[in-house]
């Protein structure tokens, strides 16, 4: 039989603390009775010689040192089944759409199992966003770990939902999923994503996990390992290749720096834990290609910067872990440009495995490279006509000068809800805008490009 404990010597905040009593595991989910007969569930955090340190899921509200404590010798687990596809749950994996609980196939363990080094496969297989910016200039593969930098008001939300329905790999009929965490949100931002994903019939192919700001803190901690939990069972199990966004890291890494203060660490950077760079590593690391595998989990991260601060240790830490980052321009959204991509600061470490002949056309690593070329030149010339005028500049500048404002309003610009093709689509474009220039400045791409694809050379040929 199971025994209870009424050790609790203090309570902090969502913590508990207890005189230890027998041996405990890390991460061991617990339950909580109250004297007034409710339950709640909570988690071992931590545990000493003496004592042992329980994050309660439910917040502590209404305990005291007469609550009794059952240690249950498991750890938390997720139940996973196909049928989780059109769901919505919460941050704990409860039914939040009125649907019954999910009848299990397995139930895993959240934290996931790592991953061997050996047996990655390097990612190499293009993901089509449907987004310019993202296709060609900083192109996501499939596996690949890719978070967006954002910042307070900024359309990331809305990013991540066109992106959550228009993502798909060309040409393939494989199955693509979508599992979809938010954690932290507001209500209302909560109603809104449930109305997009219901209204767009993309929740048909999604899961989707919703922790909302006044869910517990500790709850949120939990959320995104959920998420990557039911991701890896669709991907290695069902041969699924899913799509993974996590939206918000900067909440989560918030809910670490109260726990960490309710636990009484020594704060690292900015009051974050010492061990936040390990934490952010566990979520970002299951993202990835597995040899003999057909199914894939790729991760599209967003998080807010305080105060647009790109140095701040929660984007800081996470450009070392992952594969680049896509930065969401603060500058273009006040112009009224959507999405507000800056492509210069925004990079994609695996691009060059993704595209190319095959994947995309031959002719997109040049493209990609004259257009940053040619748009990170018109926005310094910006700077220079602020000091000196238009007219002091020569007529290559001036055409340079006009190329960075085309360049916004043409490729940048799009609507929220236009699904552009990489060839048909945001390659055309590309060079509809490069042949605003003159051939002679367009010195990055082989004229063997040009003649084949600039208009000029296609309209003579037709």
């Amino acid at each position: 039989m199971t025994k209870e404990y009424k050790t609790i010597v203090e309570i902090s905040g969502p913590l508990i603390f207890l005189e230890k009593t027998e041996p405990v595991g890390f991460n061991e989910l617990v339950q909580i009775n109250l004297p007034d007969g409710t339950t709640k569930r909570g988690q071992v955090l931590d545990t000493s010689e003496d004592v042992v340190a329980v994050q309660v899921f439910e917040g502590t509200g209404g305990l005291n040192d007469e609550a009794g404590v059952i240690f249950t010798g498991e750890t938390i687990k997720l139940s996973v089944s196909r049928d989780m596809l059109g769901r919505i749950l919460s941050g704990s994996g409860e039914p939040l759409d009125g649907g019954p609980r999910v009848v299990p196939d397995k139930r895993l363990d959240i934290t996931g199992a790592s991953m061997n080094p050996y047996s990655r496969k390097p990612p190499e297989d293009f993901i089509q966003t449907g987004i310019s910016t993202i296709d060609g200039t900083n192109t996501l593969v499939r596996g690949q770990k890719l978070p967006i930098f954002s910042g307070s008001g900024l359309p990331h939300n809305e990013i991540a939902l066109q992106i959550a329905r228009q993502a798909k790999v060309r040409g393939s009929q494989e199955d693509f999923a979508v599992v979809f965490a938010a954690m932290g949100i507001t209500n209302e931002e909560a109603q809104y994503f449930m109305q997009d994903f219901e209204k767009t019939g993309a929740l048909e192919r999604a899961v989707v996990f919703l922790n909302l700001a006044d869910d517990p803190a500790v709850e949120r901690l939990i959320t995104p390992r959920m998420a990557l939990t039911a991701a890896e069972y669709l991907a290695y199990e069902h041969d699924m290749h899913v799509l993974v966004i996590l939206t918000d890291i900067t909440n989560y890494c918030e809910s670490l720096r109260q726990i960490g203060a309710a636990r009484e660490e020594v704060p690292g950077r900015r009051g974050y834990p010492g061990y936040m760079y390990t934490d952010l590593a566990s979520i970002y690391e299951r993202a990835g290609v597995i040899k003999g595998k057909r199914g894939s989990v790729t991760q599209f991260s967003i998080l807010t910067m305080p105060g647009d601060d790109i140095t701040h240790p929660i984007p800081d830490l996470s450009g070392y872990i992952t594969e680049g980052q896509i930065v969401v321009s603060r500058e273009l959204h006040r112009k009224g440009i959507y999405p507000p991509i800056n492509v210069l600061p925004s990079l994609s470490r695996l691009m060059n495995s993704g595209i190319g002949e095959g994947k995309t056309r031959d002719d997109h690593k040049a493209v990609s490279d004259q257009l940053y070329a040619a748009y990170a030149e018109g926005r310094d010339l910006r700077g220079l006509v602020a000091i000196v005028g238009k007219e002091a500049l020569s007529e290559r500048d001036r055409k340079i000068l006009e190329f960075a404002d085309i360049f916004e309003d043409k490729f940048v610009r799009q609507g929220r809800n236009e699904d552009r093709d990489i060839e048909d689509d945001s390659l055309r474009i590309a060079w509809e805008i490069l042949s605003e220039l003159p051939e002679a400045q367009l010195s990055r791409i082989d004229n063997k490009y040009i003649e084949k694809y600039h208009p000029a050379y296609k309209n003579k040929s037709a």
